[in-house]
């Protein structure tokens, strides 16, 4: 007889989390060895809690299997985006867009225009990875040959891009948060645009007054030799936007996204076949390898030369052995525990509203964007039944904790697609995520103070917490009979 299951203790969930943080610290930090083999170590670390409490190598495979199989669809889409990004490279369309972004927007208000692109593509498409790598690319250089801090632009970027992966109704996330926590998706999307709507408006004047502050410090001559130099490497038109149009489109008429993206890079193909001078094999071939070109401008060099499968390869290996952990902390009940502990310290709808957000966070540190939509939900989703507070209020809070969070974490799918596709560290760009950092202060502040938090019964007061004017009341009421 093997030895009977149970949940981890609180000594050995502690021995987990700090171990995974010491592991961590000490392989990318102090030894500069690669976050796959942190991560990877990370598994062995689990397993030997997992073996303590009665788990056998086989049950914590099948675990490892599981959460890898939760996170395949983010692989297929990052497969998919990587290959757009080249071919949209290589046919004109990326270039155009950066070439009409320099000739049309002025500097000073560069990162507002940045914030705003984004968020229109984000919640066109649906898509954070597939604005970030189109749009954003093109942020990023415009941003560049404007001389603004490239850690900035990217905060200005991702910020946008997540506004429509956290409310477009075609984002996969959106959708998925709605029907974990078994919510209708337009209710869903109504109750965060009480806390996107603020957090939108306040990042928009941040970045606006950023611009200001970088007001001249750019060299506009370095925009004008950009814009020859693109002129030179690639054939500008208003036509080599169509593949862009007709994507947007086809997501907007709520597509499925994977096709869709596939066939706006095979739309890449033909337009650098049939524009751009390559031949349709040389353009083909670019949906594996990606585009490469020697402009002479370093940074158009450093952000055209991307894209294709293989872009997305190490990213890949990344997001699986972080679903790897995910599904092991799942499966040895390390994320059940914490949710059981967190349902004991949440009493009120303020400390629910972090525990949901707490779970999220988790969620990405220990699998990826869809982990922590998962753990966010399901881990406190009883929580908000047992309190009479509307789901409503939970899948708010699981957006927040969850998708917000994602491009925080640097091995989270979100963190390191964002810091390859626009060549900036997650460290470097993290300060700047003003959008994502007001939509959690926001949040928090509402459960706090019970703003816009509902409840499925009328919220009857406690017999024990009678006001004194109540007892002075009933105690009158006594001398009267």
């Amino acid at each position: 007889m093997g030895m009977e299951k149970r949940l981890p203790n609180l000594g050995e969930v502690l021995f987990v989390l700090l171990g995974f943080g010491f592991i961590m610290i000490l392989f990318i930090v102090k030894f500069e060895i690669s976050i796959h083999l942190a991560l990877l170590t990370t598994w062995f670390l689990i397993m030997l809690v997992g073996l303590k409490i009665g788990y056998k190598y086989v049950d914590m495979q099948q675990g490892i299997l599981n959460g890898i199989n939760d996170g395949l669809e983010a692989v297929l889409v990052l497969l998919s985006v990587g290959a757009l990004i080249g071919t949209w490279i290589a046919g004109g369309v990326v270039p155009s867009l950066i070439y009409y972004g320099l000739a049309v927007i002025d500097p000073n208000i560069f990162l507002l225009a940045a914030f705003i692109i984004c968020t229109i593509t984000s919640i066109a498409t649906g898509t954070s990875f597939g604005s970030a790598g189109t749009a954003g690319i093109a942020m990023m250089a415009i941003g560049a040959s404007f001389g603004f801090p490239l850690p900035l632009v990217a905060g200005a970027v991702i910020s946008g891009c997540y506004v429509g992966d956290k409310l477009s109704p075609l984002s996969d996330t959106t959708v998925m948060t709605a029907s974990l926590s078994k919510v209708d998706l337009i209710e869903h999307i109504k109750s965060m645009l009480r806390v996107s709507i603020p957090a939108w408006f306040i990042a928009g004047i941040l970045f606006l007054i950023a611009g200001f502050f970088y007001k001249g410090n750019g060299d506009l001559s370095v925009a004008i030799s950009t814009m020859d130099s693109l002129n030179e490497y690639f054939n500008i038109s208003w036509y080599m936007l169509i593949p862009a149009v007709v994507v947007i489109i086809l997501l907007a008429f709520k597509m499925p996204s994977i096709p869709v993206i596939l066939f706006g890079a095979f739309l890449g193909t033909v337009w650098a076949a049939a524009f751009q001078g390559a031949t349709f094999l040389e353009a083909f071939n670019i949906l594996y390898a990606g585009n490469s070109i020697e402009s002479g401008v370093p940074f158009i060099d450093n952000l055209l030369n991307r894209g294709g499968i293989v872009f997305m390869l190490d990213v890949i290996a990344l997001i699986i052995l972080a679903l790897g952990v995910g599904g092991l902390m799942e499966r040895i009940g390390v994320l059940r525990a914490i949710g059981n502990y967190l349902a004991k310290w949440a009493t009120n709808a303020g400390k629910l509203t972090v525990s949901t957000m707490l779970g999220g966070f988790l969620g990405n540190i220990f699998g990826g964007a869809y982990v922590s939509l998962i753990t966010a939900s399901k881990i406190t989703g009883e929580n908000y039944d047992r309190m009479n507070i509307d789901r409503r209020v939970l899948s708010r809070n699981t957006e927040a904790g969850g998708t917000i969070t994602t491009p925080m974490v640097p091995w989270s799918d979100g963190g390191v697609f964002m810091a390859a596709a626009l060549g900036v560290s997650t460290i470097g760009y993290l300060p700047f995520l003003w959008f994502h950092f007001l939509v959690i202060i926001i949040s928090i502040i509402y459960g706090f103070t019970g703003k816009f938090i509902w409840y499925t019964k009328p919220q009857v007061p406690d017999e024990s917490q009678e006001t004194d004017k109540e007892k002075v009341k009933s105690a009158n009421k006594l001398k009267l009979s």
